[in-house]
């Protein structure tokens, strides 16, 4: 007989947040894909969502991270959520307990902080047929090199220099509209966040964290610059996630 190896069950922790009932029950919406249910664990004011998993590593992979943010999702709901970082595994319920009480005031500020507040998203991109069609128009030094290659005028480098010269234009002209986004949307934000952006067309991939009082503005706000740059720019607008670039809790559950 081959040797069986036992894998331990633990508790897998998706979020913080402030308990409302008794007991705060959230569906079979658990990582493995096995149906464990997710469920609070409270300590005094505070609680973490988990749900009864093995302690193993996850990879990074769609299937661990979508099931991860699905559960984070169902719960901010009905409440405001302190993201746990992927794969945070405590051994047992009374670690769970641990760490809630070790962090109280730490969760509680945050919480407070986070009451109240939306992050939203907002990728732009430029049209491929427009921007370059708009830098040959803008860019004379540009389009005279075009000129001459089409007329057979230029020499192998020269389609090189223009090249390098169409890339620096695409660079500008994507400064530009950064600076113009952010400095139209971030007065509506309490905070924001530029994440890498990928592709070379890409001209920003930003989160903003803002008061859903201001919500119906900022989308007012977006709904201007699509208007008056969707010929050129696709926008794309994400609203109501979890603050994942906000706050994302690192528990050490060794430390505990």
């Amino acid at each position: 007989m081959g040797k069986v190896t036992t894998v331990m069950e633990g508790k897998y922790i998706y979020c913080i947040i402030e308990p409302k009932g008794k007991e705060e029950r959230f569906g079979p919406l658990g990582i493995g894909g096995r149906g464990d249910e997710l469920y609070a664990i409270r300590f005094d004011d505070i609680a973490a969502v988990v749900s009864d998993a093995p302690i193993k590593k996850y990879s990074v992979a769609r299937e661990n991270l979508i099931p991860h943010e699905q559960a984070v999702e169902a719960v901010m709901k009905s409440y405001t959520v302190l993201p746990v970082r992927f794969a945070t595994i405590a051994e047992n319920e009374e670690k769970v307990k641990r760490i809630l009480e070790k962090e109280h005031r730490r969760f509680v500020d945050l919480l407070n902080y986070l009451e109240g507040k939306k992050e939203l998203g907002l990728k732009a991109v430029f049209k491929e047929d427009v921007v370059y069609k708009e830098i040959l128009a803008n860019y004379d030094e540009i389009r005279m090199g075009k000129e001459r290659i089409i007329k057979g005028q230029a020499k192998e480098f020269g389609l090189v220099a223009i090249g390098r010269q169409v890339e620096a234009a695409l660079e500008q002209e994507k400064k530009k509209y950064v600076e113009y986004i952010l400095g139209f949307l971030t007065p509506l934000a309490v905070e924001f966040k530029l994440n890498n952006t990928y592709g070379e067309r890409m001209i920003v991939n930003a989160a903003f964290l803002v008061e859903e009082t201001k919500e119906a503005p900022f989308d007012q706000k977006v709904n201007e610059m699509v208007s008056k740059h969707g010929d050129k720019i696709n926008f794309k607008y994400v609203g109501t996630v979890p603050p994942f670039n906000f706050v994302n809790i690192e528990i050490n559950t060794e430390d505990y």
